[in-house]
């Protein structure tokens, strides 16, 4: 389970103010030296990250961020990172001490709030102060949807506060984590046959294949069906090879033309990036999205959003293949930038489109909270597998499977 993507994983966030005892408290759940603990406020800097599998939920990531209420020189550049947290938090931790729910606590309840995202009260340092009913009664009225108490010094009791832990992150998982959305499994029958179409190109890792189609062959597997895998040369013969019709075709979405063009009539054929619009997004809003295209003009600004960060290619997916064919799609000079990694623009509203990758390397809370600032701004948005299967003119196609989500289109 340590090898489980961090994308899969639940992200559990502590907040607090400074000095409240968060990393004294990660560093007790973990049973090691996770992150540094210091008297001195604004120890922690940026969010530290703790992979964990954590029985019986599953595996999670624990975040630690920095201090709310840091008056330090750099205070206000923490305390924005640490908001931006909330971005992939599927639930928050919030750290407090006894007797103590000022202006920072109510404010991290409030943004969690406002997210959606459920809250979990930590009482810290009850080895000398635990809470009474009252400040109890107080936290939950606040937005605390569990209380427990803990004292990140005390080492002896870790197997009872990390018990204490467990049992209030049953009672709030998200039901997406619970019960996640679909991949493929449900556009396949009882002992089903996909065809895998992968590329062997400069973009593929060496020995490897990329998260998408991993994670497409293990669903597979989990739901009792078979698996094909071939190249995209290898495909018109593997169709002929076969006694019967495969049930779903899903190819890389570089090669969707190629991909279209040789899958007969009656076979369901899909790209990994739209399976994961579903898995990991919200498909209806991004085919939605996507007809903005047809009405770009010259200077209309374009985001191509990129989850990962990596150095661009000479043909590069993000860089180079979408921006030529959406200029020879539409006719029109775009103005076109990028954004990698967990860079994000605040200035959406200036866009007429957001481009977005599948999003393998983010877990499904920070993809929805992308599409919520989009949506907030008015900015229509689609992904690279939708963007590439209508520029080539085979989205309609490539979107059969999901009959819901093309009524949308």
């Amino acid at each position: 389970m340590e090898k489980t993507p961090k994308s899969l994983r639940l992200h559990i966030a502590l907040f607090g103010r400074t000095n409240v005892g968060k990393s004294s408290f990660l560093n007790m759940i973990a049973g090691q030296e996770v992150a540094i603990t210091s008297a001195q406020p604004g120890t922690t800097t940026d969010a530290v990250e703790k992979n964990m599998e954590l029985l019986p939920i599953g595996p999670v990531v624990f975040i630690d961020t920095a201090g709310f209420e840091d008056t330090t020189t750099l205070g206000e550049e923490r305390v924005k990172r640490s908001l931006k947290v909330f971005d992939r938090a599927d639930v928050a931790l919030v750290l407090c001490e006894a007797g103590v729910c000022g202006t920072a606590e109510k404010n991290i309840f409030s943004e969690a709030k406002k997210r959606g995202i459920p809250v979990v009260a930590v009482v810290t340092k009850c080895d000398v102060s635990g809470p009474d009913e009252a400040f109890v009664n107080l936290l939950k009225e606040t937005g605390a949807a569990e209380v427990i108490s803990v004292s990140g010094k005390d080492l002896s009791g870790r197997d009872k506060y990390l018990s204490l832990l467990k049992q209030a992150l049953i009672q709030v998982l998200p039901d997406d984590f619970v019960v996640p959305p679909p991949l493929l499994g449900d556009l396949l029958p009882p002992h089903g046959l996909v065809i895998l179409i992968v590329p062997i190109d400069i973009e593929a890792p060496k020995g490897r294949l990329i998260m998408p189609q991993v994670q497409t062959i293990r669903d597979a597997l989990d739901r009792d069906a078979m698996v094909l895998t071939v190249k995209t040369d290898e495909y018109p013969q593997a169709l002929t090879l076969l006694n019967r019709k495969p049930d779903l075709v899903i190819c890389d979405s570089q090669v969707v033309h190629q991909m279209v063009k040789h899958t007969p009539d009656g076979i369901p054929c899909t790209t990994f990036s739209i399976l994961f619009s579903r898995l990991k997004g919200d498909m209806p809003l991004l085919a939605a999205g996507t007809r903005a295209i047809g009405s770009l003009k010259d200077h209309d600004k374009v985001l191509i959003a990129e989850a990962c960060s990596h150095h661009a290619t000479d043909d590069d997916i993000g860089r180079v293949k979408i921006p030529r064919l959406l200029k020879a799609c539409t006719g029109a000079d775009l103005d076109i930038s990028f954004a990698a990694g967990r860079d994000y623009p605040e200035n959406l509203s200036e866009y007429k489109l957001i481009v977005h990758c599948g999003g393998c390397m983010l877990n499904r809370r920070e993809i929805l909270s992308r599409l919520q600032a989009a949506a907030g701004a008015g900015v229509p948005v689609t992904n690279y597998g939708m963007c590439i299967s209508y520029t080539q003119g085979v989205l309609e196609r490539v979107l059969s499977p999901f009959a819901g989500e093309l009524e949308k289109f």
